[in-house]
């Protein structure tokens, strides 16, 4: 059985209401999920009661879950990310209060805009594998684990995939990869 075809059996059990098919959900995408929402708030505490929320909201709105339109990761994801800037906003914790180093200098910050262009060339050059390993993980927001089946690979392999292209545009960016290296965070 696929893993469209679990999640739609267990989307079926939970739209009856069925706690057992919640659990399932949970164990299959929360460490994710979690990985998301910690990577956006910062703060671990914060980020498992986030977790939880998540987890109500999707219990509550699974009637809102169309598999015509995308896959239910992708669905659980925006939940995750949506609830977490929202508990942000709430609580302000979007003004940055710390000093993280970033810029040495105001002047600079015209010089390290991210020329899209160039990246997506730069994507371009990278073998196909490399390319598909990409754009599942980091554009389609595969987890590693169902990016592998998607490309018919084993796991070690697919993560070898990721590490070789980042590291081909790290080599093709130099000092620019920070910059590429972020924009892929904020993309996740």
């Amino acid at each position: 059985m696929s893993h469209h075809q679990e999640d739609a059996a267990v989307i079926h059990r939970i739209r009856n209401k069925e706690k057992d098919a919640l659990y399932t959900l949970y164990d299959k995408y929360s460490g994710a999920l979690f990985g998301i929402i910690l990577r956006i708030c910062r703060n671990q505490a914060l980020a498992e009661d986030l977790l939880q929320e998540t987890f109500i909201k999707i219990w509550e709105n699974i009637e809102g879950y169309d598999s015509d339109k995308g896959r239910f990761y992708t669905w659980a994801y925006r939940i995750a990310k949506n609830t977490t800037l929202n508990a942000l906003r709430k609580s302000d914790m979007l003004i940055q209060t710390e000093d993280l180093g970033v810029l040495k200098d105001k002047d600079t910050t015209a010089t390290t805009d991210i020329d899209l262009n160039t990246l997506n060339g730069a994507i371009k050059k990278l073998e196909p594998h490399h390319q598909e390993a990409l754009s599942l993980v980091y554009f389609r927001g595969y987890t590693h684990r169902e990016a592998n089946e998607e490309m018919g690979v084993p796991l070690g392999t697919f993560k070898s995939y990721i590490r070789q292209a980042l590291q081909l545009l790290r080599e093709s960016y130099k000092s620019d990869f920070l910059l590429i290296w972020w924009l892929f965070e904020i993309v996740v």
